[in-house]
């Protein structure tokens, strides 16, 4: 509790560029336009210098169980980040959700995608995107709707998987899939296409934690950015790439 409180102090008073420190920040790739906006403050405001690594959630737990370098992971789920504490990978404690997400059916086509979604049932497509859900939670949320509304089975054929979120994606912008899952955050800001914002009841919740990892206790950088990461400066950030504010419980 000590480091934390000295850290904060030295954190909202600002640093000597003698004492900035380095980090390694390991974000989902869902996250990587919020995350580069905050980096970019975070580094104005402190000194600090942040490298960004963006991957799958999956990809990024398995290389921190094998000993990845790296200080922080902003993850697109609960699980991993909750699965590296029981491994005793991270600092106790440190744990949080920084945002929840939101994933869409999306379409670089305009009118293709209607407000229910019943381009899916109707089926007048040859291909749909979706992230592997073994190693992304949005493709594990776009397989439980998919499940939810029981077309799993019979749109399997025409499934094109990207590793993460950031693939998938480009896999619909560069037209090898008509359409597919992605997060509400990545649809382009110019309205060109449709959309259809997927229901919350049909899977399960996408609370997206971050969690200092054991390399990073003597890391005044890493610290200070979770900290910049609870800041009102990030939550207007995390508002304006639509996520959704968690309430601030662990």
């Amino acid at each position: 509790m000590w480091r934390t409180i000295l850290f904060l102090m030295v954190f909202l008073t600002g640093m000597s560029p003698a004492m900035a420190a380095e980090i390694t920040l390991a974000v989902a790739s869902n996250f990587a336009a919020p995350a580069k906006e905050m980096i970019q403050k975070f580094e104005q405001q402190t000194g600090h210098r942040v490298r960004l690594v963006l991957g799958s959630s999956g990809r990024m737990y398995a290389q921190i169980t094998h000993g990845a370098p790296f200080d922080v992971f902003l993850s697109a789920d609960r699980a991993k980040p909750a699965a590296l504490d029981s491994r005793g990978l991270t600092l106790a404690g440190s744990r949080f959700t920084y945002a929840v997400g939101t994933i869409v059916l999306w379409s670089p086509r305009p009118g293709f995608i209607t407000a229910n979604g019943d381009v899916l049932k109707e089926g007048h497509f040859k291909r749909l995107a979706l992230a592997n859900p073994k190693l992304a939670p949005y493709g594990l949320a776009a397989r439980e709707t998919l499940q939810a509304l029981g077309l799993y089975h019979s749109l399997s054929p025409k499934f094109v998987q990207g590793e993460n979120i950031a693939q998938t994606y480009q896999f619909i912008a560069t037209g090898n899939a008509e359409l597919g899952f992605i997060a509400r955050g990545q649809v382009p800001k110019d309205g060109d296409g449709s959309v259809w914002i997927i229901p919350d009841s049909l899977h399960s919740p996408l609370r997206q934690d971050a969690v200092l990892l054991k390399r990073a206790d003597h890391n005044p950088a890493a610290l200070a950015f979770m900290i910049f990461l609870r800041s009102e400066q990030a939550q207007k950030i995390i508002l304006a790439h639509s996520y959704i504010l968690p309430e601030r419980t662990p």
